[in-house]
């Protein structure tokens, strides 16, 4: 009887525990990590695995010198709070990175950066 509550305990505790673990990672991203683009965005736009916390999640594109590109202000949503947009100026043919760090709705932060490149 022991062994059978053991065992149908099991899955609970694997399943449960992974469910509070979890993270807001990056999904994908336009302009796709690491891809080179002809045309210039407006905007990047960040897809992650959970809802974010718009107050806490910001984002930053810049050029290879380090100068920001993007129009300062990230917002999340509106329909999906999943994804985090933010506008960029006009870019000129080069390297840009994204650095971004986002706030879960399970209060978890995490943050990483990619580069893509416009022109060919």
């Amino acid at each position: 009887m022991r062994t059978r509550m053991i065992i149908a305990m099991v899955p609970s505790l694997l399943f449960g525990a992974a469910g509070a673990n979890a993270h807001a990672f990056l999904d994908h991203a336009n302009p796709r990590v690491g891809n080179a683009v002809r045309t210039a965005p407006r905007e990047v736009t960040l897809w992650f695995t959970q809802d974010l916390e718009p107050a806490f999640s910001t984002v930053a594109v810049t050029d290879a010198a380090g100068a920001r590109v993007d129009s300062g202000k990230a917002s999340v949503g509106p329909g999906d709070r999943k994804v985090l947009h933010i506008g960029v100026k006009s870019l000129v043919p080069g390297t840009y990175k994204v650095s971004w760090r986002v706030l879960s709705v399970d209060t978890h932060t995490t943050e990483g950066t990619f580069s893509f490149r416009v022109g060919e």
